[in-house]
C-alpha cells in the first residue's frame, strides 16, 4: 500500500524517511477525516508533495473493503491491511480447497510454491526409529543459534552440497524458524529503519513482508524487463547495470541503501546465475560496501542435467565475505513447508549474534531440530533415493505443464529450478494494465484454480503469471483444463471486440492498420457475422497470420 506506483522509475520506496506509522497510516487511510477509501490513497514517489501523491491501489486490496481498526495501533492497521490485500487467494483456497473425494468443484492451488509430489517418500523418512528421540536438553531452552549438533550437521550439509571449497564452520550457522523469518532479521540488523535494501523485480513477494513488516526498511526495485536489449541475452536478466541504475537513482532521493538480496535459483523466474554473474553481483556491492543476502532454498530443486547451480557458498573466493549472508531452508528442497526450519551462514559474527538475539522470537522446537538433522545427515538416502524421485518427478510435472503451454500457443520462460514457470499471458489483455490482469486472476479464481499474478512480484509489465507445477497429476490436468477454458472464453471475447472494431473502422471508411496482434488458437474455427464482407475476412486472415507460427516453423531453408 506504501508502494510507489510503477511509472518507469528504476527505484520504488515504501515510506519516505522519518514518516512515522501515524502519519503513515492517517496519509493511505484519511484517518483525521475518518475516512477510509483507498482509492484516495497515498505513496512515496520522489519529487511531489506528500498531499499530492496518489497511488493506483488495483491489485492490492479492494478499496471498499478496508476498515480502520480501533483497536490496533497505526503500526497494527498497516499490518492488518497488508495481510487482507495479499492472501485474498490463499484465504480463498483454504476455505474451498480441492479434494478428489470430498470437494471435487474445489479450488486448485497453483498459486503457493510448494513441492506436493514426495509425501510418500518424506513420510516414510520422518517416521523411522531413528526420527524418534526425546532427551532432556531437547525439551528445554537452546541456545538460541540453535543445538550445536544441528548446526555440525547443517555446516557438513552445506559444504558437501553447495561444494564448498573448505570445510564451513558451525560456528558461522544459525537456525531460525524458515527462511521468512531470516529476511525479516537480517533487515532489522543489517537497516535502520526507513533505510533501505535493493532487489531486482520480479521477486518472490513474501520478502516484502519479511523487511517491512517488522524493521519498516523499503525496498529499492531494479526493475527487469522481458525485452532483449543491450546486455540483455535473455528475458528479464539482472545486469550490474540495472543495479546500478536502481542504487544511484536511490541515492538520488536520499534513500540510504544498505544490502542487495539475490535469489539463486530465482523466484518467479527460474534462473540459475551463472558463476561469472555472481561474482559481478558481488563485486558491485563491495563497490559499493553493501551486505548481501543470498537466498538459496531451491538449490536442490534444479532438475535437469543440462542444468548446473552455483552456490556462493561454493566459489574460490568471495569478494567480501564479512558483508555476504547465505540462507538455505527444507521447506523447499524437502518438500516440507509445514516444517519450519532456515538456516543462516554468515562469516561475521556481530551479524551471527545480533541475529541469534532475534532467536528468541523465531526459535526451532528441539524435537525438530533433532528430526532436522537426522534428516540432512542420511546422505545415502539423500542421494540415491531422494533427490534422483524428486528430479525426475519435478521434471515429468513440469514438461506436463509447458506441453499444455505449447498446445495453447501461450508463451513461458523455460527453465530448469524451482516448482514453478513464469508465462505470458499478454495477450488476453486488451488494455494492457495491472487492473486487467487483476480482472484476468479473479477469472482464474472463479473458474476455481489460484495463479500468482505479476503484480504480486512486483513485476513491471502486466500480464505474467506464475503457476507452480509440483503436484500431482490428476491436479494438474483438472486445473489446466479450468486455465484452458477461461484462456479460450478470453480469445473469443478478444476476437469478437476485434470484429466489432473491425465493422466500425469500415464503417468509418478507414483502413484497418492495427499492428496489435489477435491470439487465435488452432483448435478455434472463425466464423464471419451474416453481413461479413470482405474487410472483416481480411481482418481476420491478418489477425490470423499475426497469431500463428506457421511461418516460423517453414522456413525458406527448410523448404530447400
Amino acid at each position: 500500500i506504501l508502494k510507489q506506483s510503477h511509472n518507469g522509475s528504476s527505484s520504488s520506496l515504501a515510506m519516505p524517511r522519518g514518516l512515522d506509522f501515524n502519519q503513515a497510516l492517517s496519509e493511505i487511510a484519511g484517518m483525521a477525516g475518518g475516512g477510509g477509501d483507498l482509492h484516495e490513497a497515498r505513496a512515496v514517489q520522489p519529487g511531489r508533495p506528500l498531499a499530492e501523491r496518489r497511488i493506483d491501489m488495483h491489485g492490492f486490496c479492494n478499496p471498499g473493503e478496508f476498515q480502520r481498526s480501533p483497536y490496533l495501533s497505526a503500526r497494527g492497521n498497516i499490518a492488518n491491511i497488508f495481510r487482507g490485500s495479499t492472501e485474498e487467494g490463499y484465504k480463498a483456497y483454504h476455505a474451498d480447497k480441492y479434494d478428489e473425494d470430498k470437494n471435487p468443484n474445489g479450488i486448485i492451488n497453483f498459486g503457493t510454491s510448494e513441492n506436493k509430489l514426495c509425501f510418500d517418500l518424506m513420510s516414510k523418512r520422518l517416521t523411522q526409529t531413528d526420527m524418534n528421540l526425546m532427551e532432556p536438553p531437547l525439551l528445554q531452552y537452546p541456545d538460541w543459534k540453535g543445538h550445536m549438533f544441528l548446526r555440525e550437521e547443517v555446516a557438513r550439509f552445506l559444504t558437501y552440497y553447495c561444494k564448498a571449497p573448505a570445510p564451513l564452520k558451525a560456528e558461522n550457522v544459525i537456525v531460525l524458524n524458515g527462511c521468512g523469518s531470516l529476511f525479516s532479521a537480517l533487515a532489522t540488523v543489517l537497516c535502520d529503519p526507513g533505510e533501505a535494501v535493493l532487489i531486482a523485480t520480479p521477486f518472490y513477494g513474501g520478502i516484502t513482508q519479511g523487511v517491512f513488516l517488522y524493521g519498516n526498511v523499503k525496498l529499492v526495485y531494479a526493475y527487469l524487463d522481458s525485452k532483449i536489449t543491450g546486455t540483455s541475452t535473455r528475458p528479464f536478466q539482472l545486469t550490474v547495470d540495472k543495479l546500478e541504475k536502481a542504487l544511484q537513482d536511490a541515492r538520488a532521493e536520499g534513500v540510504t541503501v544498505r544490502a542487495l538480496i539475490l535469489l539463486n535459483p530465482q523466484n518467479p523466474l527460474g534462473d540459475i546465475y551463472s558463476l561469472s554473474e555472481l561474482q559481478d553481483y558481488l563485486e558491485f556491492a563491495k563497490r559499493h560496501e553493501l551486505h548481501v543476502i543470498v537466498d538459496e532454498i531451491y538449490m536442490l530443486s534444479v532438475f535437469d542435467e543440462s542444468a548446473t547451480f552455483h552456490s556462493v557458498l561454493g566459489m574460490d573466493r568471495l569478494p567480501d565475505p564479512q558483508r555476504t549472508h547465505v540462507m538455505w531452508g527444507i521447506s523447499k528442497d524437502f518438500a516440507v513447508s509445514g516444517i519450519r526450519f532456515g538456516t543462516l551462514y554468515t562469516e561475521n559474527q556481530d551479524v551471527a549474534n545480533a541475529v541469534a538475539s532475534l532467536c528468541y522470537f523465531h526459535g526451532v522446537c528441539g524435537p525438530v531440530q533433532h528430526k532436522v538433522a537426522q534428516l540432512l545427515r542420511d546422505r545415502d538416502w539423500i542421494n540415491q533415493v531422494y533427490l534422483r524421485a524428486n528430479h525426475a518427478r519435478l521434471k515429468a510435472a513440469h514438461t506436463y505443464v509447458t506441453d499444455e503451454l505449447k498446445t495453447l500457443g501461450v508463451p513461458f520462460l523455460n527453465r530448469n529450478a524451482g516448482f514453478f514457470v513464469w508465462i505470458d499471458f499478454r495477450k488476453y489483455l486488451r488494455t494492457g494494465t495491472f487492473e486487467e490482469e487483476m480482472l484476468l486472476w479473479r477469472r482464474f479464481l472463479d473458474n476455481k484454480v489460484l495463479l500468482s499474478c505479476g503484480k504480486a512480484f512486483e513485476c513491471s509489465e502486466p500480464g505474467w503469471f506464475r503457476i507452480i507445477f509440483a503436484d500431482k497429476t490428476h491436479r494438474l490436468q483438472l486445473g489446466m483444463q479450468r486455465i484452458r477454458k477461461v484462456l479460450e472464453e478470453r480469445e473469443q471475447e478478444i476476437l469478437a471486440e476485434a470484429k466489432e472494431q473491425s465493422c466500425q473502422s469500415d464503417q468509418d471508411g478507414k483502413a484497418d492498420s492495427t499492428d496489435e496482434v489477435i491470439f487465435v488458437s488452432r483448435h478455434q474455427e472463425p466464423t464471419c457475422a451474416g453481413s461479413s464482407n470482405l474487410g472483416d475476412l481480411i481482418g481476420l486472415l491478418q489477425q490470423q497470420m499475426r497469431s500463428s507460427d506457421w511461418l516460423q516453423k517453414n522456413t525458406a531453408e527448410q523448404f530447400a
